[in-house]
């Protein structure tokens, strides 16, 4: 009989994400508004935080991906989503910013330990064939999570006479949710190490293809803001609190409603041209965003930029999981995800020191140049042949 693509491991693991990223995306939105508000400080500190949140993500991506290859993956599943929601308790409970940051390199280090080894379960029980699929599968099931999140804001936001920090400890309950279901995952078998050879060493190198697919995609990612930085944007533009929740709640629709089909899509064409097609529709966005101070135009804009995640996120893992060898989708993960991260740590610092308050907003203007750059590179190269 033919294995289903739609796994038992999938199910679960797109459970565990939707419920994190409800979590996670309860806060998010609320996060310039406690560091502007509740915590009070600038912009540069909103997209220091973010970066450096990343940067962390992206140095424990590279311990725990290879690691996982050598000792199975389940373990730092558990450990990541557990930690993850240990450093929401962090940015619920912050009086300061340097609090918000140490939550958020927390969460951050909880998705580092996390995210590559999760990756690698999910391209090895799945046939190479199917894993765009599968990858647009799991990150519709994450993006739900990331709708559902945001109406709980809203919902707690109107219940709670706005109070920002009331509504953020509701993130606490589906962030335990998601943790306690990772303890049902089937983990695959390691292979044995020897007792002279260290668990976590993996000598095995990536292809010379997949170096250069991974360090394109990684310079072009210099371009792409923090999110918080973009929510900040619309508050400029004059979105209420609320309004500023309803637009990322639309931003994620859009992302989970595109996502399989884009999974899809990056089965039967290349998955370079799906992406580099994303960066098209980032650079128009971020283009709009930039320029414009008319509510409603944003809101479109941002509709738009919804089909970016959903044209670049799940297919860039599985571009790089039907690159890699079997024995090492670990390592490969953790070295694409953490220079991805580390990209998102100097966007978020360059984009936090030259952050404006005028009608236009530069920052996003060069982010969008910067994009479509990367695009016509993208398309152009051998990577997408």
């Amino acid at each position: 009989m033919k294995k289903s693509w739609l796994t038992k491991n999938l199910i679960l693991l797109s459970a565990v994400s939707l419920t994190q990223d409800a979590a996670s995306e309860l806060l998010y939105p609320l996060l310039p508004l406690i560091i502007a508000s509740v915590v009070g400080a600038a912009p540069v500190a909103l997209g220091v935080i973010e970066g450096l949140a990343e940067a962390t993500a992206g140095l424990t991506k590279l311990f725990s991906g290879r690691a996982a290859d050598r000792v199975g993956a389940k373990p730092f599943v558990v450990a990541g989503y557990s930690i993850a929601g240990l450093g929401k308790a962090f940015v619920v409970l912050a009086t300061a910013w340097p609090m918000v940051l140490l939550g958020r390199v927390t969460d951050r280090l909880g998705k580092g330990l996390r995210s590559a080894p999760r990756d690698a379960l999910l391209g090895i029980d799945i046939d190479e064939k199917h894993l765009g699929k599968a990858f647009g599968f799991h990150r519709m099931s994450d993006t739900i999570g990331a709708v559902i999140g945001p109406l709980l804001a809203l919902v707690g936001l109107a219940m709670l006479n706005n109070d920002v920090r009331a509504v953020a400890v509701w993130a606490l309950i589906p962030a335990l949710l998601s943790a306690l279901l990772t303890f049902f995952i089937k983990g695959k078998g390691a292979p044995k190490v020897s007792k002279s050879e260290s668990a976590f060493a993996n000598k095995t190198p990536l292809p010379g293809t997949l170096k250069r697919n991974i360090l394109l995609l990684a310079v072009i990612q210099l371009a792409n803001i923090p999110d918080a930085l973009l929510l900040l944007r619309l508050h400029q533009i004059g979105f209420t609190a609320v309004g500023m929740v309803l637009a990322y709640v639309l931003f994620n629709l859009v992302a989970a409603a595109a996502a399989l089909p884009a999974g899809i899509l990056a089965d039967k064409m290349h998955p370079g041209k799906v992406y580099a097609l994303g960066l098209v529709i980032f650079a128009a966005a971020y283009l709009t965003l930039g320029l414009t101070n008319n509510i409603v135009v944003a809101v479109v804009a941002i509709g738009v930029y919804g089909l970016f995640p959903a044209l670049t996120d799940g297919v860039g893992k599985a571009w790089v999981a039907k690159q890699a060898p079997s024995n090492i989708k670990g390592k490969a993960q953790g070295w694409y995800q953490a220079l991805m991260n580390f990209s998102v740590l100097g966007a978020g610092i360059w984009g936090g020191l030259f952050w404006t308050t005028g009608e236009n907003q530069p920052v996003l203007i060069v982010a969008a140049a910067l994009s479509a750059i990367g695009a016509v590179a993208l398309w152009q190269s051998k990577a997408s042949e």
